[in-house]
């Protein structure tokens, strides 16, 4: 049976509230419970299955079903979807016994043994076969029952553990390799094995990266963690598959975007029917619903802006981090409407009721150990009721005129070793330009180099290190019919062999940004430098003296206008800023590391420069816009201890309380605020990424 899946979840028609449930670990009794507390609080889906292997098939070939029959049938009665998991993230014991060399082996050479959560060797052939047939059998059996509207594959790819060093990772290497290079001689000029004498005379002479004396070989490297993307999303794709089988319900597996570096997420967004994510805050962050949008916009932009499911993340605070720091009284409410305004029309969370027992028993639920009089609970069940009341909001999509360039193939080969300074992080130059974005309230979406991005007013590299000379070319075009581009620093610097571009570093988008650099001159550690701004006529407004760290460039100006220059550092006098007028469109390059105050004196021209207007709103108050076919609806979070006033461009409906509204909404301090709005129509340049590239 073909797939037959065009849209949301089949006789869904509410925002999916919900979470993880995992009634196996309770007697049954408590499952009557449970389903009565959902009601309750207005749970609608929830996630089952994930981590049942062993009661499903307690002996190879030898399956339990009745307990799962049992459990849906109950949900179904009380009106509760079910999004039905493959439970293939942990196989049971019995697999790992009888298949001993199917277990994970570190680069190290270490093999990790049972008694965690974590997949078996993805290229191991007992592995690929046996989830499979689980994933069969489920479908076969509960593809008709009335409680299933999701499909759910696996668990988290990628986590806790991604790449695999065993003997059956490299026998699949080596015939990755040779499907995509076709000859040794291909492959020995791809890695450029002639350096330290590492040429190839026979496949079976070549293996994975192991640990070695001293640095692998990067382009071995790069490609190790590409055929790890491959392997993961093979087993995703085979289950897909033996699902597709029996039903025609949509299928997902929960990423975690921006915090799972394993996987090449726009590879995978094509594969998966909705795109659905998994997002828990980073406790020692104090602004972490900065973070929390990063990877909002990232999924809704990986579904190609489509509504986009958010799976699980937490009521409170979270078990696997150093410090297990608490959601405070209305957070939660603050990062669900978040997620909402950003694209997400399911709000689910991990779990509904807290665990006795196991590694996460100190993990925040839905029904904490505190119980129904709790004050999460309460929060749980307002927060079900708000979103009972805004139906209406699902579909709607959010347009962005910025796009952030993402390539986690770039971010793989930036990450090895022996790269010019410790300093540079990919992600850190990523998450300091979102967050400038965040705090002007500018609506942003994440696309590949290789995308049609001609509907952005701008785009940003923050770190394209890896960039192929096609992508180059792209973005070229891009600048020459009208686009403006701003790349940062270390980009531009190696093909997708992490081989330094003919022509030198930033070589393929000399024409976009009328220059080259000559040499990186990166910093010792803590020292700063100082960048004298003076746009003149090109970039008014652009003056003053600010301070970049970390990094410089020895930049040779080939057409560009020097709007920045060194006060000090490796290179004083020399370009630090500069901007480029190309065909229609305007190339920026910034060659030192401003952080997120700095980079307001270098954003506001370039805004001028594409035409987009910053709001001026109170830093702290997180304002999102979704559109729908016949109204546009405002989600406002305020992330601040002070009340603040949210002027509208029209009288608007407040869906929480139904009051209407003019011209002006205070938000009140923690709070948030749900509105109708007259539909707006699309701005010149407004976008919606596709979601995919055309690398192969």
């Amino acid at each position: 049976m073909g797939p037959a899946y065009g849209g949301w979840l089949p006789g869904v028609g509410q925002i999916c509230y919900g979470g993880d449930y995992n009634p196996e670990q309770w007697p049954e009794e408590v499952w009557h419970e449970d389903v009565a507390l959902m009601r309750q609080a207005g749970v609608n889906l929830v996630s089952i299955g994930i981590w049942s292997w062993a009661l499903l098939e307690p002996r190879e070939g030898e399956y339990d079903f009745g307990w799962l029959d049992r459990l849906l049938d109950l949900l179904h009665a009380h009106g509760i979807h079910a999004d039905l998991g493959t439970p293939t993230a942990s196989p049971p014991a019995w697999f790992f016994h009888t298949y001993p060399d199917a277990r994970v082996v570190t680069r190290d050479g270490t093999t990790l043994g049972f008694g965690s959560r974590g997949m078996a060797a993805p290229s191991h052939p007992a592995y690929r076969q046996a989830a499979v047939r689980i994933a069969d059998r489920l479908a076969e059996r509960y593809h008709a029952h009335p409680a299933v509207v999701l499909w759910h594959v696996h668990n988290e790819y990628g986590a806790p553990v991604s790449e695999d060093y065993s003997p059956a990772s490299t026998t699949a290497f080596r015939a990755w390799l040779e499907q995509r290079y076709g000859t040794l001689d291909e492959l020995n000029a791809a890695w450029g094995t002639r350096f330290w004498g590492q040429v190839y005379g026979a496949w079976e002479h070549v293996g994975v990266p192991a640990a070695t004396p001293t640095v692998a070989n990067p382009a071995q490297r790069l490609d190790f963690a590409r055929f790890t993307n491959d392997a993961l999303l093979a087993c995703f794709t085979a289950e897909r598959d033996a699902i597709r089988a029996h039903s025609d319900l949509p299928v997902t597996t929960n990423f975690m975007a921006a915090s799972c570096p394993a996987t090449d997420l726009w590879a995978w967004g094509r594969e998966v029917d909705i795109v659905s994510n998994d997002h828990y805050l980073t406790a020692a962050d104090p602004r972490g619903e900065v973070g929390l949008a990063l990877a909002a916009d990232l999924t809704r932009s990986v579904a190609g802006g489509k509504p986009w499911m958010l799976l699980e993340h937490s009521p409170s605070g979270v078990n696997w981090q150093p410090r297990n720091v608490a959601k405070r009284p209305g957070e939660m409410r603050r990062n669900a409407f978040s997620h909402l305004g950003r694209g997400a029309d399911a709000i689910m969370f991990f779990q509904w009721r807290a665990s006795r027992s196991g590694a996460e028993k100190f993990h925040g639920a839905m029904v904490p150990h505190a119980g129904t009089t709790s004050r999460v609970w309460h929060e749980v069940v307002d927060l079900g009721t708000e979103l009972a009341s805004l139906a209406e909001v699902r579909g709607s999509r959010v347009r962005a005129d910025v796009a952030i360039l993402w390539d986690q193939e770039s971010m793989w080969a930036q990450g090895l070793e022996w790269r010019p300074s410790v300093d540079v992080d990919a992600l850190e130059r990523i998450t300091t330009f979102y967050d400038r974005f965040w705090r002007d309230g500018v609506a942003v979406d994440f696309a590949h180099p290789s995308q049609d991005l001609s509907g952005y007013r701008l785009v940003v590299a923050p770190s394209s290190y890896l960039l192929t000379a096609d992508d180059a070319a792209n973005l070229t075009a891009y600048v020459e019919g009208g686009g403006t581009l701003l790349v940062s620093f270390f980009s531009g610097i190696v093909d997708e062999n992490d081989a330094v571009h003919p022509g030198g570093f930033l070589a393929p988008l000399r024409r976009a940004l009328g220059v080259t650099v000559e040499e990186f001159l990166p910093l010792r550690e803590g020292e700063t430098l100082q960048v004298a701004l003076d746009g003149g006529t090109s970039a008014p407004g652009l003056t003053g003296v600010v301070t970049g760290d970390v990094w410089a460039d020895d930049v040779a100006v080939e057409g560009a206008t020097v709007v920045g220059t060194y006060v000090d550092g490796p290179k004083p006098g020399g370009a630090a800023v500069t901007r480029h007028r190309l065909g229609n469109g305007v190339g920026w390059y910034v060659s030192t590391r401003l952080d997120v105050d700095t980079l307001a004196s270098v954003l506001a021209p370039a805004y001028a420069d594409a035409g987009i207007d910053t709001p001026g709103r109170p830093e702290g108050l997180e304002v999102m816009r979704r559109h729908g076919d016949d109204a546009d609806y405002l989600v406002a979070v305020n992330h601040t201890p002070v009340d603040h006033e949210l002027p509208l461009d029209a009288p608007a409906t407040d869906l929480l309380t139904r009051d209407t509204l003019e011209r002006t909404c205070v938000v009140p301090a923690g709070g948030v605020r749900a509105l109708r709005l007259p539909q707006q129509l699309a701005a010149p340049g407004a976008h919606a990424p596709s979601g995919s590239s055309t690398r192969g």
